[in-house]
């Protein structure tokens, strides 16, 4: 499993993740920084390997005296930012999450197709120095899985029990369409994470969608409080007790420094992972055939789809993060979730030992 090192600029600063646990620097059990020297703080740019052993990395920062931190201005860390918010101001959250483009068939989508659901050519693309696979991992539902575990185990918001919905959904419909279904919305349960699409299943635009940004629904603790939403002109569904706030872009790495400094300055993570409640498992594209090679996110045989933490054990089900370059000994159907038992995986990976002693710390939720 290929996670590459990325070293921030200052001189306080940590690496991605544990040095001498990931297969590099040498660094001591319990000291999640760079090899050598005391243990600093850490901003986990690559979300997929925090969601693949994020919360026995924070554990051991923990257990270390440093901040492990999301990167501000990438979507998880926004997001836990206004769910903080909401839960600060005395507000129920009852979702979280961003916008994507997104339609069923995406899921199936590989590095050869990927650049006609962008309305590019090959040519283009190639000339833009866009890398087919990670785009493909944005566009097929990897990437929104992905984004959405990390979410909830830094929030404690939980998934929907088989995969996200990606209901089509602008930012004047967010308080409506983001309800539980028995009030008349698309939720499966109060106090879950999801992603929202920008295009209708029949692909029409949808009106102010929010596909580069995140949000959060939040619901009205008492009649007052609804009162006020009214009052002040929030944007609410028809009830008047569900009401949203939304950021309409994020800035990637142009934001980082905020996570540095709140890091280094005052000792806080923005965002931070806390619990394994949701998992990303690799989901069959295609039938698979015996002998064939996983080449993890973005490619031309899995995709990664998110499901609780539990239902992902209970399952046996292989992290997306650990299905690059595993051979299949079992055929796998298309849409089916792929198993620890249907691949040859190396025990002796610092990247599945990681993994297995981050399944033994236990399910929060």
């Amino acid at each position: 499993c290929f996670f590459p090192l990325w070293v921030p600029p200052l001189g306080f600063w940590g690496v991605v993740w544990g040095g001498g646990r990931w297969g590099g620097g040498g660094a001591a059990r319990g000291a999640p920084g760079a090899g050598g020297g005391a243990p600093r703080h850490i901003v986990m740019v690559n979300v997929e390997a925090d969601v693949l052993a994020g919360p026995l990395l924070a554990t051991e920062a923990r257990a270390a005296g440093v901040v492990y931190s999301m990167a501000y201005g990438d979507q998880p860390a926004l997001t836990c930012e206004l769910v903080e918010w909401a839960r600060s101001s005395g507000f129920d959250v009852v979702a979280a999450g961003k916008g994507t483009k997104y339609l069923p068939a995406y899921h199936a989508s590989t590095p050869d197709t990927v650049w006609d659901h962008y309305g590019l050519t090959v040519a283009e693309a190639v000339a833009a120095g866009m890398n087919s696979r990670m785009f493909n991992s944005f566009l097929d539902g990897t990437k929104s899985a992905i984004e959405m575990a990390a979410i909830a185990n830094a929030t404690g918001l939980t998934p929907p029990p088989d995969g996200l919905r990606f209901p089509p959904c602008g930012q004047h419909d967010l308080a409506h369409v983001l309800r539980p279904s028995e009030e008349g919305g698309q939720l499966h349960h109060k106090g879950q994470v999801e992603v929202v699409s920008s295009i209708e299943r029949d692909g029409r635009p949808v009106p102010n969608d929010l596909r580069w940004g995140v949000y959060v629904v939040i619901e009205a603790p008492n009649d007052y409080t609804a009162a006020c939403f009214r009052q002040y002109g929030m944007n609410t569904d028809a009830t008047g007790r569900y009401s949203a706030m939304y950021k309409p872009f994020h800035l990637i790495g142009l934001e980082l420094n905020v996570s540095i400094l709140s890091a280094g300055l005052l000792g806080k993570p923005t965002g931070a992972t806390r619990e394994f409640v949701a998992d990303v498992v690799a989901t069959a594209k295609r039938d698979l055939a015996v002998g064939e090679i996983l080449d993890g996110e973005g490619g031309f045989t899995v995709y990664g789809k998110l499901l609780p933490a539990r239902t992902s054990l209970d399952r046996g089900a292989l992290p997306i993060g650990l299905a690059h370059g595993v051979v299949l000994n079992r055929p796998v159907r298309a849409g089916d979730v792929v198993r620890w038992h249907d691949v040859e995986v190396d025990s002796c990976l610092p990247s599945v030992r990681a993994r297995r002693e981050m399944e033994a710390l236990g399910v929060t939720a």
